[in-house]
C-alpha cells in the first residue's frame, strides 16, 4: 500500500510544471517505483506519465531529459536482473513474487502507447536493451530478446520515417544516441532492417551540424574572441573564459561525447544505405565541414603559433589546461571523419553498383577533408592511424586513373604563394600536404603540368635557413624534386633542373633553375645538414646518381654529372663534421637508426651510389669510398658504415656484372684489406689472401 501511495503522489508531481531540479528527482523516484511496484498496469503507467508528463518535458534542452528517460530505464532493468538474480541465489519470497522479469518487461513496453511520440518509444526500448541484452548480459529468453530487438527496430523506423516527414525535429539527436548505446546489442539481421537512407543523414546532421554536436565548428570562432595577451605579453585562453566552459558544455553534450559510437554507427549505415546520391551528397557536407573548421582555425590566433612555439608564446595555464581541451576536441573531430570516409571509400571499391565515375568524386573530396584537417593530423602523426593511411592512400590510387582530373586537383589545392615560403602556420600546414601529395602524383602528370605546378612550389622551399620547424616541409619539397626526375616523361625537365639542384643541396641560398655552376660550397649555413636529415640527403644523392647514370636519357646529355656530384660528395668529406647530427624534435619527422654524422652520412651516400655507377667508375670509386670510410673516428659510425657497406656488395642490390667486380676487389684487389683495417696497413707487397703479412704470430 505505501508503494501505491508514492505513486499517487508522484503521478500528481508530474502533472504539475516544475523545476529542473524537481524534474531530475521525480525521474530518481520513477526509477525506484518501477523496480518496486507489483501490479503490471500500474507499472505501464507510470511508464507512459513519464513519456509524456509536462513536469519532465518542460525542459528546454530535450536531449538532455532524453538520456535521462533512457537512464532511467536502463537502470531499472538492471535493478529487476539483480533482483532476480538475488532471489535465485537465496530463494527468498518478495511482495512482486507474482510479476517475474518477463512480465515486467513486457508492463514497461506497453507504456509506450500512442500518447508519446514514436521517438520516445525507443527511449524505453532502448533502455531495456541496454540493460538486459548488453553483450556482457544475457538474461533475458531469447525469443523476448529478439521480440525486443524487433520491436526496437520497428520503433526506430517509424521514428526515422516522422523524422523524414517534419512530425517534429526535437528527437533527431535522441534517435542517435539511443541507436548509438543499443546498436550493438542488436543481431545482424536486426541491423540491417534499420532505414538506413533516412538515419546517414540524421546521423550526419545532429553530429557536425546541429548545435547538440559539433556546430560546423563554431566554437572556434567564439574561441578566438577569449584569447588575449597577458601581462607577460603571452597569449591566454582562460579556463574561466566564456568560450572555454562553452567548449567543456559541449564535450558534457550526449552527442559529442559518443561521436565515436556514433562514427561507427554511421560507417555501418553507409554499408547499408542503397541510394548512391545520398552517400555523395554526405561526402561533400563532410567536406564542407572541414573547410568550415580549417577557416575559423586560420582566422583563430593561436593557429598563427607552430607547435613548437606554444610553450614560449602561451601562458602555462593555457599550454596545460585550456588547449588539451581544444586538441581533444580537434583529434575526436578527425577521427570520426576518417572513420565515416573509409567506410564511404569503402562503398566506392567494393561496391559493383556505385557508378565508376563517381570514384574520383569521392576520393577528391576525401583529400580535400584531408587536406583541410591537415593541421590536426600533421601534428598526431600521419602514420599513427591505420585508417588514415588508407583513406590517404586509396584516394590516391583512385584519382591517379585519371590524369585529368589529377592535374585540377593539384591546381585547385596549390600555394597561393607563388614565390617565397608562406607565412601563416597554417598555409604551410597545407603547403606541406600539397607537397606530400604532389610527390605521390608525379608519374601520371605530363612534363608541362610537373614544370607549371610541382616544380614551382617545391622552389620555394629547397633553400637553406636556420629553422628547425621547417625541416620537414623542405624534405617534402625534395621528395617531390626527386620524384620529379625518377619519371621517364619528365627527362628534358630533369636535364634543365637538375645542374640546379645538385647545387641547391650543397649552398645555402635559395637558387634560381638556371644557374649553372655547381662550385659554390663553402658557405657557413648549408642545406644540409641544417635543412635537411640524413637519411634524406642519402636518399637525394642515390637518387640523383639512379636518374644520370647510363644508359639513361639524361646521362647522353650529360654524361659527367653522376661523376661530378660524386665528387662533389667525396670533397665534403674532408671538410665534414664528425660531431652527431641532432635529430629534429618536431612533430612529423621519424628518426631512424642512430644519429649520425655529417662525414658519416657522405660516405653512406656514396656507397648507396655505388650500385648505379658504369662498371668503369664503380672500378675507380671502390677504394676511395674504402679510404673514405676510415676518416671517420667515431667507431660504432664507422661498424655502421662497414655493414652497409657489406649489405651493398652480399644482398642483392647490384646486377651480376657489378658484383663481379666488386667480388674480384674484395678478393683480390685488396678491398677486404682496405675495408676492415685501413689503407696505411696495406702493405705494398703482393701476398695471397689471407696470409699472415711481415710479423707471423705462430
Amino acid at each position: 500500500m505505501a508503494t501505491d501511495r508514492s505513486l499517487v503522489t508522484l503521478l500528481r508531481a508530474l502533472q504539475s510544471p516544475s523545476s529542473e531540479f524537481d524534474a531530475s528527482r521525480l525521474i530518481e523516484s520513477a526509477t525506484v517505483l518501477l523496480t518496486l511496484l507489483s501490479n503490471p498496469h500500474n507499472v505501464t503507467l507510470l511508464v507512459s506519465q513519464l513519456l509524456t508528463a509536462p513536469a519532465i518535458w518542460q525542459d528546454t534542452d530535450p536531449m538532455r531529459t532524453s538520456s535521462r528517460i533512457f537512464g532511467a530505464l536502463n537502470a531499472a532493468s538492471l535493478q529487476m536482473m539483480q533482483h532476480e538474480t538475488t532471489k535465485a541465489r537465496i530463494g527468498t519470497l518478495s511482495a512482486r513474487e507474482n510479476m517475474n522479469v518477463e512480465e515486467w518487461v513486457k508492463a514497461v513496453v506497453c507504456g509506450a502507447d500512442s500518447r508519446s511520440s514514436r521517438w520516445k518509444h525507443m527511449l524505453v526500448l532502448g533502455g531495456l536493451l541496454a540493460g538486459f541484452a548488453a553483450p556482457n548480459r544475457q538474461s533475458l529468453p531469447s525469443p523476448l530478446r529478439r521480440t525486443l530487438e524487433t520491436a526496437f527496430v520497428k520503433a526506430t523506423n517509424l521514428a526515422l520515417e516522422d523524422h523524414e516527414k517534419n512530425v517534429y525535429t526535437a528527437g533527431a539527436g535522441s534517435i542517435c544516441i539511443v541507436l548509438g548505446y543499443c546498436f550493438d546489442t542488436l543481431n545482424d539481421i536486426e541491423k540491417s532492417q534499420i532505414h538506413h537512407d533516412i538515419l546517414l543523414p540524421v546521423l550526419i546532421e545532429v553530429c557536425f551540424f546541429s548545435k547538440e554536436g559539433l556546430n560546423w565548428g563554431y566554437f572556434l570562432g567564439r574561441m578566438d574572441m577569449d584569447v588575449v595577451q597577458n601581462a607577460e605579453s603571452k597569449f591566454e585562453w582562460s579556463p574561466k573564459s566564456s568560450s572555454y566552459i562553452s567548449m567543456q558544455r559541449m564535450f558534457s553534450n550526449p552527442i559529442v561525447a559518443s561521436l565515436g559510437a556514433l562514427s561507427r554507427l554511421a560507417s555501418f549505415s553507409v554499408a547499408y544505405t542503397k541510394d548512391v546520391d545520398i552517400l555523395l551528397r554526405i561526402n561533400q557536407s563532410l567536406t564542407g565541414f572541414t573547410r568550415s573548421i580549417s577557416v575559423q582555425w586560420q582566422q583563430n590566433k593561436l593557429s598563427e603559433l607552430d607547435a613548437t612555439e606554444e610553450s614560449h608564446y602561451l601562458s602555462a595555464e593555457s599550454t596545460n589546461t585550456s588547449l588539451p581541451l581544444l586538441w581533444q576536441a580537434f583529434k575526436s573531430t578527425l577521427f570520426a571523419l576518417i572513420v565515416i570516409q573509409t567506410a564511404l571509400l569503402g562503398r566506392v571499391i567494393g561496391d559493383r553498383m556505385m557508378p565508376a565515375i563517381k570514384g574520383p568524386a569521392v576520393a577528391i573530396q576525401c583529400l580535400h577533408s584531408l587536406r583541410n584537417l591537415y593541421f590536426i593530423s600533421s601534428r598526431i602523426g600521419h602514420n599513427a592511424l591505420s585508417q588514415y593511411t588508407f583513406l590517404y592512400l586509396t584516394s590516391i590510387d583512385l584519382l591517379s586513373k585519371h590524369p585529368a582530373l589529377v592535374d585540377v586537383f593539384l591546381r585547385d589545392i596549390r600555394s597561393k604563394t607563388l614565390s617565397g615560403i608562406s607565412e601563416h602556420p597554417q598555409e604551410r600546414c597545407q603547403d606541406l600536404f600539397f607537397l606530400n601529395t604532389a610527390e605521390q602524383f608525379a608519374l601520371v602528370l605530363s612534363s608541362q603540368i610537373s614544370s607549371e605546378i610541382l616544380v614551382p612550389i617545391a622552389l620555394n622551399y629547397l633553400g637553406a635557413s636556420d629553422d628547425p620547424r621547417m625541416l620537414e616541409i623542405f624534405e617534402a619539397a625534395h621528395s617531390v624534386m626527386l620524384a620529379v626526375f625518377m619519371c621517364p616523361q619528365n627527362h628534358e625537365l630533369t636535364i634543365q633542373c637538375l645542374p640546379a639542384y645538385i647545387e641547391t643541396l650543397f649552398s645555402v641560398s635559395q637558387i634560381s633553375m638556371t644557374t649553372p655552376s655547381l662550385l659554390n660550397t663553402n658557405d657557413e649555413l648549408q642545406t644540409f645538414p641544417q635543412n635537411l636529415s640524413p637519411r634524406q640527403f642519402r636518399l637525394a644523392i642515390k637518387t640523383i646518381i639512379y636518374v644520370t647514370a647510363s644508359p639513361s636519357l639524361v646521362s647522353e646529355r650529360q654524361p659527367l654529372l653522376s661523376s661530378t656530384l660524386l665528387e662533389l660528395v667525396y670533397s665534403r668529406i674532408e671538410s665534414s663534421s664528425d660531431e652527431s647530427i641532432p635529430p629534429y624534435k618536431g612533430h612529423g619527422v621519424g628518426v631512424e637508426g642512430p644519429p649520425l654524422s655529417e662525414k658519416a652520412t657522405m660516405v653512406l651516400s656514396l656507397i648507396d651510389s655505388l650500385p648505379f655507377l658504369p662498371i668503369v667508375d664503380i672500378e675507380n670509386w671502390l677504394p676511395l669510398v674504402a679510404n673514405s670510410m676510415n676518416t671517420i673516428k667515431d667507431q660504432l659510425l664507422l661498424r655502421q658504415c662497414r655493414k652497409r657497406f657489406w649489405e651493398i656488395l652480399s644482398n642483392g642490390e647490384m646486377d651480376i656484372a657489378h658484383a663481379q667486380v666488386c667480388v674480384e676487389w674484395w678478393n683480390t684487389g685488396r678491398g677486404r684489406e682496405m675495408v676492415l683495417l685501413g689503407t696505411s696497413q696495406v702493405s705494398g707487397e703482393p701476398v695471397m689472401s689471407g696470409a699472415l703479412g711481415d710479423i707471423s704470430k705462430l
